[in-house]
């Protein structure tokens, strides 16, 4: 017989492992499954990881750089790959530990190591690396957080050649030569400015004509110019059709387009084009939850699914691919289902970072949004050459963009390519969040000197969508 919980939780990623802990300290018998290592996506592949990378980068090019500022480095500034990557493996290693030791010690939570699959609605088989059945567990109530994946497009030869994900190329300890990047969208841009300032050549084919297509083409130009100036080579209009080994170069990569385009080589080549949910593999049918023609799980405002009594959180519902809106979803389910709360999903906000350096940070609708909802609204710009703080640090690039409701004044969405715009977004986060219109911002005294102290003064220029 199986063995009973009252809760299950698949995935110990930023949403499934602190929910597999409030619900064992209401006192259901709580059980997590995790088939790899704890921490899920943003621990092992995703924002820890990367972001360490990004650290490394910034200092080297602050260092090349520092004569700028008064400041002399003597000597040619270099990289070293292998001391950047044991540095993020300590970072990862600790991060990982730590969720794993919090979950084994909370209270009425028991940790299974396996792959589940659904073998009913309320019951799975976990099985170890062998595929053999380890554990039968049934339940109540059961939370899918099983992540996504890269996806590896199907190019001729792809089986032929040694590629490279977003996972594994954290795992190189020595520089690429030429790294050619396949995608022009958040993880292939941010890997792009990473590596060309650790030193290599990178080369970024983007399919259509600009990057960042779900941004305004504004803020994709300035992301793209900063990049461009560092060294970052674009090719637009260009789609992979296969790929085959250099022919004398072991490792490196030739790649083929179609449309008469001369072939190019690379030392290393890095799939960027989406992300996949991870349910293939979850029996899914045999509890009869449904997927949409992406393999995402729909659910409703509350993270239900079409099956009473199981919810799916975090990037496998397609409500958001970020850690923080797992970790919103986390806050919702247990809210609602713990503490008699009503909260939605369907009423968030969506804010993000592109984490290029400097960051592009939005909230709510971009420009092209709100003109395409017809909406009577009031706009402003302001380039970060007028913030005190970005002159003073030397880092002028990138602009500010508010559009604000010309009826309500309620704030519409914001946008901020720029120094620390991943920080200053939040004064526009929190004002949305409440609902409180605008002039509330312009009442507020800012600290100077800071990039957030510019936002009253953007609000100043709003002037009629035109």
């Amino acid at each position: 017989m199986p063995q009973h919980f009252d809760a299950v939780v698949i995935g110990t990623g930023q949403g499934g492992s602190p929910l597999a802990v409030r619900l064992g300290e209401s006192g259901r018998k709580t059980a997590v499954i995790e088939r790899a290592a704890f921490g899920g996506t943003c621990v092992n592949v995703g924002c820890t990881p990367t972001k360490s990378y990004v650290a490394s980068a910034r200092a080297a090019h602050v260092a090349r750089h520092a004569a700028e500022l008064g400041v002399q480095v003597s000597g040619s500034v270099s990289v070293d790959l292998a001391a950047v990557k044991a540095r993020k493996d300590r970072i990862i290693g600790q991060s990982r530990d730590g969720v794993e030791t919090w979950l084994r010690s909370a209270a009425n939570v028991t940790v299974f190591n396996g792959h589940a699959r659904f073998t009913g609605a309320h019951t799975l088989a976990i099985s170890g690396a062998d595929g053999a059945v380890t554990d039968e567990l049934s339940a109540d109530e059961i939370f899918i957080n099983t992540g996504t994946r890269a996806v590896v497009p199907p190019l001729e030869g792809i089986e032929r050649i040694r590629y490279y994900t977003n996972s594994n190329l954290l795992e190189l300890t020595e520089l690429p030569e030429h790294l050619v990047i396949v995608g022009g969208s958040y993880i292939a841009l941010e890997f792009a400015q990473i590596f060309r300032r650790f030193g290599s050549r990178v080369t970024v084919l983007v399919r259509g004509e600009r990057v960042l297509t779900r941004e305004d083409a504004d803020f994709a130009a300035s992301v793209q110019k900063v990049l461009a100036r560092e060294g970052v080579e674009f090719r637009f209009g260009v789609q992979p059709s296969r790929v085959e080994p250099h022919p004398h170069r072991e490792n490196d990569v030739c790649i083929g387009f179609e449309q008469n385009i001369p072939a190019m080589e690379a030392s290393h080549l890095l799939l960027a084009t989406g992300r996949e949910p991870n349910t293939d593999d979850l029996g899914l049918e045999a509890a009869g939850i449904t997927v949409d023609k992406h393999g995402t799980i729909p659910v409703d405002g509350q993270l239900r699914t079409n099956v009473p009594g199981v919810w799916a959180i975090g990037d496998v519902n397609g409500r958001g691919a970020f850690t923080h809106t797992s970790y919103d979803d986390f806050h919702i389910v247990a809210g609602n289902l713990l503490d008699g709360g009503t909260r939605s999903v369907d009423t968030r906000i969506m804010a993000y970072a592109v984490f290029v350096d400097p960051p592009l940070a939005r909230v709510g609708l971009s420009e092209a949004e709100v003109r395409n909802a017809g909406k009577d609204a009031l706009i402003a710009t302001m380039p970060m050459s007028r913030v005190g703080r970005a002159n003073e640090r030397g880092e002028t690039d990138g602009f500010m963009k508010v559009m604000v409701d010309a009826h309500s004044r309620t704030i519409l969405g914001a946008a901020i390519h720029g120094i620390e715009g991943d920080e200053a977004i939040h004064t526009f986060i929190d004002i949305m969040t409440a609902g409180a219109p605008y002039p509330t911002l312009q009442y507020a005294m800012h600290i100077h000197p800071t990039i957030s102290e510019l936002v009253p003064t953007l609000l100043d220029r709003l002037q009629p969508m035109k």
